[in-house]
């Protein structure tokens, strides 16, 4: 005669939390578990549901979790159903000069520098805000390039910002949140300051704009090392800078002293952007390396940093510019635009690893109901 005892397939909150302790996040190469990313475990029966936490809003490796997460599951004896429910929660980095202070409602701050001008970097900076907004991220965009401001341009804006309760109030295009002298100025006028006026005008930027909640403030700088970018790595926290170059050496030579400007004040360096690294011929459209190439990467692994991808250079790319509308908008099925959103990945994931760089303990819910 068989056995017919009543077995208990209930599974247990312990076992779950077990079977999901051995997955990894491939970006940060940590547990989930570790890294508080398992937000809810709701055990019903036999039955899971979960929520899993990603921390960028351009996540690429959700089904390849998601995947690992089922199978763990499906392990276990008696395993029912797997419900998986994903949310985004863009964490502060806490990184910067710890005496700084940090901007009211701004989770992180990302400046784009260079070295020398004229190698594209308020066109990066412009596409890497419009492209981390279409993902569904708060951000503002900052134009600390007091002397040759472009980004009202390159925005399509050209309005006055208003005041609000002794704050200037951002304009806003393309979900986006702006701010800039040349809303303030004449397009005309030439701005013929000495570093202190540019000094108080950028402390005023920061700290006399109302930005509201934002998950990511993208601050492009003016070239060189001089008194803006002093002022920015003492005034706030600084979360990470991305440094814009070319391929030929006279860019790299420029872009690695900004590089070394920005460790010695001990921010941390998100990346290189090789920009401009070849042309599309609107034509054939083969790619040309004018510029050089590999210069780059070569840059990056030289200085042990990493290397936030190459981006192309194609007509589409001046016509947005001239036109207010970035390329990552007008044209999202552009080579251009896919390199710009590999760029704003790797940036946002550079970020997020500064926010868990510190171990933390997981925030766990774990809740057990009883079968139906």
């Amino acid at each position: 005669m068989s056995d017919t005892t009543d077995r208990d397939d209930t599974l247990s909150r312990d076992q779950v939390l077990a079977a999901l302790e051995p997955i990894r996040e491939p970006e940060l190469d940590r547990g989930l578990v570790e890294l508080g990313l398992v937000t809810d475990v709701t055990v019903t029966g036999s039955d899971v549901a979960l929520t899993v936490e990603q921390m960028t809003p351009l996540y690429p490796h959700q089904e390849r979790v998601e995947a690992a997460v089922r199978e763990a599951i499906a392990t276990l004896p008696g395993a029912g159903s797997v419900r998986v429910t994903w949310t985004t929660r863009i964490r502060s980095s806490g990184a910067g000069r710890s005496d700084a202070q940090p901007i009211s409602g701004v989770k992180n701050t990302i400046a784009v520098a260079s070295g020398k001008g004229g190698v594209g970097k308020s066109t990066v900076a412009v596409n890497l805000a419009v492209t981390l907004a279409r993902a569904g991220a708060r951000v503002g965009l900052l134009d600390a390039d007091v002397y040759g401001p472009s980004i009202p341009l390159m925005m399509g804006v050209h309005d006055k910002p208003l005041m609000n309760n002794g704050k200037i109030v951002p304009l806003e295009a393309h979900g986006v949140r702006l701010m800039s002298i040349g809303f303030l100025l004449d397009p005309e006028r030439a701005l013929i300051w000495r570093g202190p006026l540019v000094t108080q005008l950028i402390s005023q930027f920061l700290n006399d704009v109302e930005w509201g909640q934002l998950d990511y403030l993208i601050i492009d700088l003016p070239p060189g090392t001089g008194d803006v970018q002093l002022t920015l790595v003492q005034k706030i926290p600084i979360s990470g800078a991305v440094i814009v170059t070319t391929p030929q050496d006279v860019a790299l030579a420029d872009a690695v002293k900004g590089l070394k400007m920005f460790q010695e004040v001990k921010t941390p360096i998100l990346g290189i952007i090789e920009n401009m690294s070849g042309f599309i011929c609107p034509n054939c459209h083969d790619l040309h390396r004018i510029f050089g190439e590999g210069g780059g990467q070569r840059t990056a692994d030289l200085y042990t940093v990493p290397f936030l991808g190459e981006v192309p250079i194609e007509q589409v790319v001046r016509e947005g510019g001239d036109d207010g509308v970035p390329v990552a908008i007008a044209h999202p099925e552009s080579q251009t635009a896919a390199a710009f959103t590999s760029v704003a990945r790797r940036v946002a994931s550079g970020i997020a690893a500064e926010a868990i760089r510190k171990p933390r303990k997981p925030v766990i819910m774990l809740k057990s109901m009883p079968a139906s």
